[in-house]
């Protein structure tokens, strides 16, 4: 069994910044993939960031320069720093890692989701 453990998120004014961590753990054999999503009210949920184990990040154009993923695979940890954030930032911000489980079965798991409202 794979768990996501999510922390960070918060309450915070606009052009202010936040940091989001997250740490796998259970019956994990690799982490290929690590990701943040988020879903704001009524919208679908988006990915806005991803690192895979050799690094090389990718990211939403709307956190474009903003925001900056960055992982330690051998911690199973993954984090989000989220700076000069927007109202339009505000979502439930979720975890979601592609791993391979102690059977070398390719599964994706998602945390429980992290609250992060930015106040205009």
């Amino acid at each position: 069994q794979v768990q996501l453990v999510e922390s960070g998120g918060g309450l915070v004014q606009t052009g202010g910044s936040l940091r989001l961590s997250c740490v796998a753990s259970g019956s994990i054999f690799s982490i290929n993939v690590m990701r943040w999503f988020r879903q704001a009210p009524g919208k679908q949920r988006e990915l806005v960031a991803s690192i895979g184990r050799g690094g090389n990040p990718t990211y939403a154009d709307s956190v474009k320069g903003r925001f900056t993923i960055s992982s330690d695979i051998a911690k199973k940890s993954v984090d989000l720093q989220m700076n000069s954030l927007k109202p339009d930032d505000t979502a439930v911000y979720y975890c979601n890692v592609i791993l391979m489980d102690s059977n070398r079965v390719q599964e994706s798991h998602f945390g429980q989701g992290t609250q992060v409202t930015v106040s205009s």
